[in-house]
């Protein structure tokens, strides 16, 4: 990219980010990553209701390798949001240099990040899945080739992910969206070829969902690869004679580190939730699994709403623009309240036939009809803690949303669903969900107290 041509993208992006209304900022950032989040989650929707045709014993297989590839992810965007908020603020500070040697190291991290998931698929998969299952049995071998699959082939997942968060970093959210669009319809396209032996392919089963979930991931990772490499952006990415900074990667970690913690607890807690669920029943287990296939819905478009907003948090926070900070936060909030609200409504009025989008059995529905209904307490508290959460992250404070993560889903789901089933079994526990998120958003209010009072309150405009 030549200087004037730079020059000139600089003062388009600080344009961009420092004086377009923040509400129009804020939706044409956003609504880029809300679609293809909310794609991603159809196609995780997709998966399930396919497999649950094979059989009960099928969904809560897949339901069991949840929790590791929910790990995967949250290891990967943990990693993206350290780099996304790093590369944002630097601009917004004018370094270009450290901006650029931020976006570099994002590709050793998602190299290094692929590393951790290959060894787990290849020599802890069958300890895993044995803390569930007999082996021999089905459902183990399923949960075994599930597992195996998803680990060994995530490097596609681990790479592209973190090229959509250098992007992102920059205020270009059309570019991540055609990534996530472009999975997510290989993915559904696949998924019945491979799992039922469709158009001459061999009948796979669990094996051909997973399949099909790693054929999405490198077809993202190959268009994200062409768009970062072959398109003129803010910040470059060096592949050859770079040598790491390990100061860079400090800073990344300072923020991402946090996020990977704090992402990772929700596979830490379902990991957990399921053992205290299958000493009761396995449909249970399955109903967990859906659940959180479900609740995604909800949930997909207000992560892609704070992919939107943090960039511009955090360029404003290294700006210094006190202003546009806030109203960022609070235009962020209004629209992640308004979804979360619509979430409980749809979860209280139709518990029912979302669950026989599943093949629901008799017993599953007894299940899971007051699970969706009681869990759904939680969605609209929520939308503060994930929106203040963000702040935290998009101004460097990133161990407050972490310390959020652990009181609400390690210090209070766990304990209180291992309380509650025992006095009154598996409907009262989970009330746990919403009795941990009222502890989770007075922490964070506390929080977002001190923060503004010690620091945003006393910014000045650079």
């Amino acid at each position: 990219m030549n200087e004037k041509k730079a020059n000139n993208t600089d003062l388009t992006h600080e344009n961009k980010m420092g004086t377009m209304p923040v509400r129009k900022l804020l939706m044409s950032m956003a609504w880029p990553a809300i679609l293809s989040m909310t794609i991603s989650a159809l196609y995780n929707v997709v998966d399930s209701i396919f497999v649950s045709r094979i059989s009960e014993d099928a969904l809560a297989a897949v339901s069991l390798v949840n929790p590791v590839h929910m790990m995967i992810i949250a290891l990967a965007v943990g990693s993206g949001v350290g780099i996304n908020s790093l590369i944002a603020r630097r601009l917004g500070a004018g370094n270009q240099e450290e901006a650029d040697k931020a976006a570099s190291t994002s590709i050793r991290i998602g190299l290094f990040n692929y590393f951790i998931f290959l060894m787990i698929g290849i020599f802890l998969t069958g300890v895993f899945v044995s803390a569930y299952a007999q082996k021999g049995t089905y459902m183990f071998e399923a949960a075994c080739q599930y597992m195996s699959i998803i680990c060994i082939g995530s490097f596609f997942l681990n790479i592209e992910i973190v090229l959509e968060k250098v992007l992102q970093s920059t205020g270009n959210m059309i570019a991540p969206m055609a990534c996530s669009l472009t999975g997510a319809i290989v993915n559904i396209v696949l998924d019945p070829i491979l799992i039922f032996g469709l158009a001459g392919m061999p009948k796979l089963g669990v094996a051909g969902a997973a399949i099909a979930t790693i054929t999405g991931q490198l077809c993202s990772m190959i268009v994200a690869i062409v768009i970062v490499f072959k398109g003129e952006h803010l910040v470059s990415i060096k592949l050859k004679g770079f040598k790491i900074d390990w100061g860079v990667v400090a800073n990344i970690y300072k923020v991402g580190f946090p996020s990977i913690v704090m992402q990772s607890l929700a596979s830490v807690m379902v990991i957990f939730y399921n053992m205290i669920l299958v000493v009761y029943s396995t449909t249970a287990v399955a109903v967990l699994g859906i659940y959180f296939k479900i609740q995604s819905f909800v949930f997909m478009p207000v992560f892609g709403l704070n992919q939107g907003a943090m960039p511009i948090m955090g360029y404003n926070y290294g700006a210094g623009d006190k202003d546009r900070l806030m109203k960022t936060y609070k235009e962020a909030f209004m629209v992640a309240f308004a979804v979360m609200a619509l979430g409980t409504l749809i979860f209280h009025l139709f518990p029912k036939e979302l669950l026989l989008m599943f093949d629901a059995s008799r017993e599953m529905l007894k299940i899971g009809i007051p699970a969706l209904r009681i869990i759904s307490l939680c969605f609209m508290p929520a939308a503060f803690g994930i929106i203040t959460g963000t702040l935290f992250q998009g101004t460097g404070h990133g161990m407050l949303s972490l310390y959020c993560s652990l009181i609400r889903q390690i210090f209070g789901i766990l304990p209180l669903a291992y309380i509650l089933i025992r006095i009154g079994g598996i409907t009262l526990s989970w009330m746990s969900f919403p009795l941990a998120e009222i502890l989770g958003v007075t922490f964070s209010l506390i929080m977002f107290r001190r923060l503004y009072k010690n620091e945003i309150s006393k910014m000045e405009k650079i």
